[in-house]
């Protein structure tokens, strides 16, 4: 049974670490794909075709639920890079966000390509089924969902914490909520059997364009390879998504070896698996999709004009 890992560390007495060329690093790339980000945030808004297309619709939750993360990742890791403790109310909030972000990005990912196969599979129906009203729906479904596991991990800190405990300071992390050594365990399979589930309806996705577009008439033969393609590019996303989710069993191995190479295998995890990651989803659709890109480089040659 593990003993519970917080810190009775006061806020003065942290330890402080000078900036070096890897946060600046990071801060560089965060502040770039946060401004692509934003950039095509404001594309879909001001675009009243793109707010009711489903497709777009979705697309534009990855961006705002990237970004968000993106955001408060970064503001983590600067807070483990430097030691830097706080109460742990505030910490669990930011836990809770983050691991509802996390999660909601690959479940987004899933609804995504269901939308395509029934854009491509079931076309007469793709109007009903992609209603505002489903669409809603289906957002309220992705958010609750997503919510599952960060709700799992608060109650059963709050259940095994002492009233007391949550009144010290602590150096922030996920791991910190985990007091038992089963709580641990039970997040990380529950991680797992979410990835087994979307990788289910990707391969039934994947498999279902494939025979349509063995099937489909040479007009229809073009938009279905493309939808089958985007497909692909959302199952190599989700592999990194898998790769992400398995990241916290080598941290976890790591952290009671050595903290500060807990911090630099988490530093390098940043730049892979949330960088890199979330930079996937603006390739993909932003700049493939020729309606999209033609309106986004009107607003990108606008704001460098206006700059410059």
């Amino acid at each position: 049974m593990q003993n519970y890992t917080s810190s009775n560390t006061t806020v003065t007495g942290y330890l402080s670490r000078p900036l070096n060329e890897k946060i600046l690093l990071v801060q560089v790339l965060v502040g770039i794909f946060l401004y692509v980000n934003s950039l095509m945030i404001f594309t879909f808004l001001k675009k009243e075709a793109f707010r009711t297309d489903t497709r777009y619709v979705l697309f534009a939750q990855t961006l705002f639920m990237d970004s968000f993360l993106m955001l408060l990742t970064d503001l983590a890791l600067i807070g483990q890079y430097f030691q830097v403790p706080i109460p742990w109310v505030p910490c669990c909030v930011l836990c809770v966000i983050m691991g509802w972000l996390s999660v909601g990005t690959p479940l987004t990912l899933v609804a995504m390509c269901l939308e395509r196969y029934v854009a491509i599979c079931m076309p007469l129906r793709h109007a009903d089924i992609s209603s505002p009203n489903n669409r809603r729906r289906g957002l309220v479904v992705i958010w609750a969902v997503s919510m599952l596991i960060p709700m799992f991990t608060l109650v059963s800190f709050l259940s095994l914490a002492p009233p007391a405990f949550l009144l010290t300071y602590v150096v922030c992390s996920i791991e910190m909520m985990q007091l038992r050594t089963w709580v641990s365990t039970a997040r990380q399979t529950l991680l797992l059997v979410y990835f087994a589930l979307m990788c289910s309806a990707i391969v039934f996705t994947y498999i279902a364009i494939l025979r349509a577009a063995r099937t489909a008439s040479s007009d229809s033969k073009k938009s279905t390879h493309k939808g089958l393609r985007t497909v692909i590019l959302h199952t190599f996303q989700l592999l990194l998504c898998l790769s992400q989710f398995v990241c916290p069993f080598v941290e976890m191995a790591i952290l009671r070896i050595d903290f500060m190479l807990f911090i630099n295998v988490r530093y390098s995890n940043f730049i892979v698996f949330y960088i890199a990651l979330r930079c996937l989803s603006p390739l993909i659709y932003g700049l493939r999709d020729e309606k999209f890109y033609v309106v986004l480089k009107r607003y990108a040659s606008f704001a460098i004009a206006t700059s410059s």
